[in-house]
Order: C-alpha cells, then structure tokens, then sequence
C-alpha cells in the first residue's frame, strides 16, 4: 500500500492518536475512512450540481422538453 507523508496540527496529531477510542484499528485505517468519507461527499455534491445543470438547461429548452415528452410517451407512469 502506497504510503504518504502528511503534516498535520497539534489537535489533529491528537485525535489521531486516539484512533482507538473511536473503534479504528490503527492511525490509517482512521485515515483512509475519513478520506472515503470525505471523497464520497465531493462526488455527491458534484452530482447534486451536475443535476440542477442538466435541470437548468432543460427548463429553458422547449425543444428538449417535447423531445422527452414523446419519448416517454407509452411507459408507465
């Protein structure tokens, strides 16, 4: 596993240290869950953004309105 060099501040390098109290095996499986957790919320938010774009461009465009109008047409509601 590739390893890196991080600085970090006194009260981070202190709760680090305290891993254990918080049910995580050693300082980098804290690590590397907290960096998956924090990976997953920028991909969400990205998301999130991504759609109110696409929902932007759909709202001022009538022709991609009817275009999915018809195609919707015949499935279920």
């Amino acid at each position: 596993m590739p390893q890196t060099k991080i600085n970090l501040t006194q009260p981070l390098a202190e709760f680090l240290a305290q891993h254990k109290k918080y049910g995580f095996k050693n300082k980098g499986e804290l690590v590397r869950t907290a960096l998956l957790h924090y990976q997953h919320k920028i991909e969400q938010q990205q998301l999130r953004e991504s759609a109110a774009l696409y929902a932007e461009i759909y709202d001022d465009d009538p022709d991609l309105q009817a275009l999915t109008d018809h195609a919707a047409e015949g499935w279920p509601q």
